[in-house]
């Protein structure tokens, strides 16, 4: 996909959201075409603000709606994938879901879970954001 992104687009932009629920939970997801549990998010499309993408992503990927408005938490290089990729973070808390999600062709599984007791498998990337969101360890400014 960033092949495809590369000869349209020369930078990639992306956006993740922390998605609390009002027990502190947060919602993650397991995706078909990738491993590991990820935070839901997605790519900016073009002419769509971040803030927009993360709303809709949330939607697609859990069935999310967003009472409060996100809060930024950072932007960072992504360059895992490739030197030309940024990831805007925000922080939803407060997050509902209207309906369970049914895995689909994107969604393998997705649920919320208690922050001590996350699921197997979880990415370094979205360990290392769920410290940086307990004050564990500082803000960095790569993925």
């Amino acid at each position: 996909m960033h092949g495809v992104h590369l000869l349209t687009r020369p930078m990639t932009l992306g956006v993740r959201g922390a998605a609390f629920d009002a027990q502190g939970r947060i919602f993650l997801v397991r995706h078909t075409y990738i491993r590991g549990w990820y935070m839901p998010g997605g790519g900016v499309d073009a002419g769509e603000a971040a803030e927009d993408a993360l709303l809709r992503e949330l939607s697609e990927e859990g069935n999310l709606e967003v009472e409060a408005r996100p809060t930024l938490i950072g932007v960072y290089c992504n360059n895992t994938q490739s030197k030309r990729d940024h990831v805007i973070l925000y922080r939803c808390d407060g997050v509902t879901q209207h309906e369970v999600k049914t895995p689909d062709r994107e969604i393998a599984e997705s649920g919320f879970f208690t922050l001590d007791n996350l699921p197997d498998g979880l990415t370094d990337a979205t360990r290392r954001r769920l410290d940086e969101l307990a004050g564990r360890q500082p803000i960095d400014r790569y993925w």
